[in-house]
């Protein structure tokens, strides 16, 4: 039922029948009826029928949607303008004192996992230890080896944006919870496509962008972090909704003796960005309705089958054979730590069959010098078997 149920969702995505559609690990197409509902919030605007309370409304049961999301409760929840802004929110409140470490894999995350704790190390004398990678895998058993008594915080990505491998967040979540350091995932490759529970994985916090798996916008995210963290924490900004004063209104000031939210809702600052909270809401009641276990093996079959047929005409797909690392992003190429080309590479095979996809209608990037192709629920077999026979077309002309 539930895998007739993503077919029919692909109807919600006229750009996956423009295009076969792979570039979600760089940001997800919009279903219609995000778009339909934000037309509706904007036209309200237009009119001036603007109903503010309405609006609040729409931030706390988008809040519930996305705790539900990761098995989560609303007051660990806050928001953020993407991932960057939502991990700079823990760096910066985090009670770090000088002689403390954080560990995380240089190699694999996205610099927006890593500068943060670079000016925290620069503004309070943290250390910054650097594990690094195991062949493109999260080198999960040496951070947890390079763990001391003065280990604070372990970070990583939960699907790195390359070469796209899972992190073993069990095994690590695990170790973290047993010597209370806080462990924060990065998830902007894996939220909406793989399914996430922070209560199995030990998870203390998350940072997300809206526009990847999550089918919303740019400059909307979310933040959760565990009340038992959160609650240690003094945020680096304050503003009226840090701030509890019961059934106050936004404008009063109560007095000098500040009394913070509970949870992660100290983090949630001034005014909300009500319009991407619009969009998110609708997306999200998407991913509930056909629930991200379904989605993550619908997107990873495909993925597989994606792998297994570029394998089969000799190309090198990164992470072969599959394995419990894969997931729902396929890279194929030569992984190499040390280059960072976006958009190109020193490969000319890649570059080549890039231009070759991209002509035909294919949309995918290129990562540290690798094809990058990401799967989501408006994908289907259709569209890998097409990716498989352009190639092998392309193969053939190049012969």
């Amino acid at each position: 039922m539930t895998t007739n149920q993503i077919a029919a969702a692909r109807s919600q995505f006229p750009g996956a029948e423009k295009y076969v559609y792979m570039e979600g690990p760089a940001r997800g197409l919009l279903p219609r009826r995000v778009v339909e509902t934000v037309t509706d919030y904007l036209e309200n605007r237009m009119m001036a029928e603007v109903d503010k309370e309405l609006m609040f409304e729409t931030i706390e049961v988008t809040r519930e949607k996305f705790a539900k999301l990761i098995n989560a409760i609303p007051d660990d929840i806050t928001f953020s303008r993407n991932v960057s802004d939502g991990i700079n929110i823990l760096a910066s409140s985090l009670p770090l004192q000088a002689g403390d470490n954080v560990i995380l894999c240089r190699d694999l995350e996205h610099p927006a996992n890593v500068y943060p704790w670079l000016n925290r190390r620069d503004l309070s004398g943290i250390e910054v230890r650097f594990v690094p990678t195991e062949d493109g895998n999260m080198p999960v058993q040496a951070m947890i080896d390079a763990m001391d008594e003065k280990t604070r915080v372990v970070t990583v990505s939960t699907v790195t944006f390359a070469p796209g491998f899972r992190t073993d967040l069990e095994t690590l979540g695990k170790a973290c919870r047993e010597r209370g350091v806080f462990f924060l995932l990065d998830a902007a490759q894996s939220l909406g496509l793989l399914h996430m529970d922070v209560e199995k994985f030990n998870v203390d916090a998350i940072s997300v962008g809206g526009q990847k798996g999550l089918l919303g916008f740019y400059g909307f995210g979310f933040l959760y972090c565990r009340s038992e963290w959160a609650e240690r924490m003094q945020p680096s900004h304050l503003a009226r909704y840090s701030v509890d004063l019961g059934d106050a209104h936004e404008a009063d000031m109560g007095d000098d003796d500040i009394q913070l939210m509970r949870g992660a809702r100290r983090f949630d600052g001034g005014n909300y960005n009500f319009i991407g909270a619009v969009a998110a809401e609708k997306s999200l009641d998407l991913l509930l309705e056909l629930g991200t276990e379904n989605i993550e093996k619908h997107v990873c079959g495909l993925a597989r089958r994606l792998g297994e047929g570029f394998h089969e005409l000799g190309l090198p797909v990164c992470g072969w054979p599959p394995g419990g690392h894969w997931s729902s992003t396929l890279t194929v190429g030569h992984y190499d730590p040390r280059v960072s080309e976006h958009d190109s590479a020193d490969d000319a095979m890649v570059n080549e069959l890039f231009a070759y996809l991209t002509e035909n209608g294919v949309k995918h990037t290129v990562r540290r010098g690798m094809l990058r192709f990401g799967l989501h629920l408006y994908n289907n077999a259709e569209d890998v078997d097409k990716v498989i026979e352009l190639t092998k077309t392309w193969q053939q002309k190049a012969a």
